[in-house]
């Protein structure tokens, strides 16, 4: 039976055949479950490194990044008012860029997410992007929500937005990032006029290749459709003879 198990463990992260111990789990299984929920909770809670995350991003040649901040003035506020990591803090100020896109970094849910995989998400993007688009120097934003990128592309003036952002942490995962992609940003966008591509974190997760395809993908399709959102599907797996 334990060779069953381990055979279904490769291919899902789920806790699954964790044994018993009389009544209760054993014990091994009872501090991986703790030790997962804690790497969630430092996760949400560990502030992002702003100079680690610009000098990782800064060598990718998009400029060195802005960095704004959003109206929640520190952690806990930011997890206890949503709506504050939506709107621009006092003094938000971006320069304007005329590109085609806009990339905003956003620490989210998990922070620790952002400064892992950031730049590969980035180095990706701009190698399938820079042939056909401008890209604009990309902006950090801290105690951010998705919604936040909506002042940030409409202050830069860019035609398509790219949010990469922190997701919330599961048990089996801690460290994946999210992109969310909005045709013709501006402030009050609905989510439905957003397309997301989640669980990006190589190598259990999707790969930043992959992700960077689909993106480029959604890019093109939002161009010629003039918006992004429910009306806007992948075409990157399409297949051709």
């Amino acid at each position: 039976m334990s060779d069953l198990w381990d055979m279904l463990r490769e291919n899902t992260a789920a806790r699954i055949g964790l044994g018993r111990a009389g009544d209760s789990l054993p014990t091994a299984r009872v501090l991986e479950f703790a030790a997962a929920h804690a790497a969630a909770r430092d996760a949400v809670h560990h502030p992002l490194d702003v100079g680690a995350l610009v000098a990782s991003v800064e060598p990718i040649g998009l400029g060195t990044p802005e960095v704004v901040a959003s109206r929640a003035a520190d952690r806990s506020e930011y997890l206890r008012r949503p709506d504050f990591g939506r709107t621009p803090g006092e003094g938000f100020s971006v320069a304007q860029a005329d590109a085609d896109i806009g990339i905003v970094l956003a620490d989210g849910l998990s922070p620790i997410a952002l400064t892992e995989h950031a730049a590969g998400v980035v180095a990706a993007i701009k190698d399938v992007l820079t042939p056909t688009y401008s890209i604009a120097t990309p902006v950090i934003a801290t105690q951010a929500r998705v919604a936040l990128g909506d002042h940030i592309g409409a202050a830069q003036k860019v035609g398509t937005l790219i949010v990469v952002i922190g997701e919330r942490p599961g048990l089996s995962v801690a460290d994946s990032v999210g992109i969310y992609l909005t045709h013709l940003p501006r402030p009050g966008r609905a989510d439905s006029e957003r397309n997301c591509i989640s669980n990006i974190h190589p190598p259990g997760g999707q790969s930043y290749v992959g992700a960077a395809r689909v993106v480029a993908a959604l890019v093109e399709g939002a161009r010629a459709l003039g918006r992004s959102g429910v009306d806007l599907k992948d075409t990157s797996r399409t297949l051709t003879t």
